[in-house]
């Protein structure tokens, strides 16, 4: 089976500069899993690797969409194996590097393919306006105890889809996403995660925000409104850019835009942590090398 190496964890902790330094040790080529950093003009408030870190070593799937062209797990799992082929075409190996989970698990192991129907989430809208949230919570909880334990009682979007598929299949949520994730990976693959004490995550994040400001984001986002781009586009409303847009409206001032930016960023990083946990991967800390450097060569061998 094909090989592959991903690299994942919490934001500001340092998965860029790793992945750096094992593809000049070993024949890795980096390929991107970050949902915002395949847009171009967005570069600071990205974090994303600078010109002449990729100039070192190849790096694939930054800078391949304007910030008004859709991009999603879907996409991804369409584009990146044809570069993930390419690269192996040549003998090397890629190193996927990035937060966002959902495309890594995509692209190991399918996109969800529960049924879905617009007839049932309809009713189930309709529902939540008649009876609230806790309700239609407490019906998912009683049909699938196992959901209940993982989804939150205040999170819609999954309970929505829990009952949505049990109601079409008549089958527990959970067991369904259970089958799902057992399925055998596309390719064999070493997934390594960072980790870091969470109180040094946090004050990483707090420094990258002031880092971000004061390199020229507030510039950056100025640029790309200029270009006639809405502030209303996806891309833009991810963390750092819907901050500033905020200040350039006059809705906050810069230092309320930061101290937003640095708490919402925050708990972004405390949801990556949950979800790399599900993925089983070998935590490691990025600024132990040698250490990583030993469990990627033992993977190579």
């Amino acid at each position: 089976m094909k090989r592959i190496i991903i690299l994942g964890g919490p934001t500001a902790t340092g998965k860029s500069d790793l992945a750096l330094y094992l593809a000049e040790r070993f024949p890795l080529e980096i390929v991107n899993f970050d949902s915002v950093q395949v847009y171009r003009y967005m570069d600071i408030g990205t974090a994303k690797p600078a010109k002449e870190e990729r100039e070192r070593v190849p790096h694939h799937l930054y800078d391949i969409r304007d910030p008004d062209e859709e991009f999603s797990a879907g996409e991804y799992v369409r584009v990146a194996p044809p570069v993930i082929e390419e690269v192996l075409s040549r003998g090397r190996i890629p190193i996927l590097v990035g937060g966002t989970g959902l495309y890594a698990r995509a692209l190991l192991y399918g996109l969800d393919e529960l049924p879905s129907s617009d007839r049932v989430r309809e009713e189930l809208m309709e529902r939540l306006e008649r009876e609230g949230l806790e309700s239609l919570w407490r019906e998912m909880a009683g049909k699938d105890p196992e959901s209940g334990r993982v989804i939150p009682p205040g999170d819609t979007h999954r309970v929505l889809r829990a009952l949505e598929v049990m109601a079409l299949t008549g089958e527990k949520y959970s067991a369904l996403k259970r089958a799902w994730r057992e399925r055998k990976p596309r390719y064999e693959h070493l997934f390594l995660a960072t980790h870091m004490e969470r109180e040094e995550v946090y004050r990483r994040i707090n420094e990258r925000a002031e880092r971000m400001i004061r390199e020229g984001l507030v510039d950056e986002v100025r640029g790309i409104l200029a270009m006639g781009y809405s502030p209303d586009l996806k891309p833009l409303r991810s963390h750092g850019y819907k901050h500033v847009i905020q200040f350039l409206r006059g809705e906050m001032s810069l230092e309320e835009a930061l101290e937003e930016m640095k708490k919402e960023i925050r708990h972004y990083a405390k949801r990556q942590i949950t979800w790399f946990k599900k993925e089983n991967p070998t935590w490691v800390d990025p600024r132990e090398r040698e250490k990583v450097a030993q469990i990627v060569g033992s993977f190579l061998i």
